[in-house]
């Protein structure tokens, strides 16, 4: 979860991430992280910049050999 999704950012006037959506997405990520147990996996969840997040999972795990992201869309 990167915080800056969550902190006082605004589109229109809205909150970019309300308290609906921050609702459905734990509830997602919860379901998520069951169906990988129930499969015998797991879901590793973080809070902060992905770019640091990112480069301290790598570090850690060691024997990475691919990473793939997803970028958000920006207005201009």
């Amino acid at each position: 979860f990167d915080p800056r999704h969550y902190l006082g950012t605004h589109c229109y006037g809205f909150p970019k991430t309300g308290p609906h959506r921050l609702k459905f997405l734990l509830e997602s990520v919860k379901d998520l992280r069951e169906t990988l147990k129930k499969k015998g996996s797991t879901l590793v969840v973080r809070k902060g910049k992905p770019e640091a997040v990112v480069h301290d999972l790598i570090t850690r795990l060691g024997s990475v050999s691919a990473v793939a992201f997803h970028e958000e869309v920006r207005e201009i």
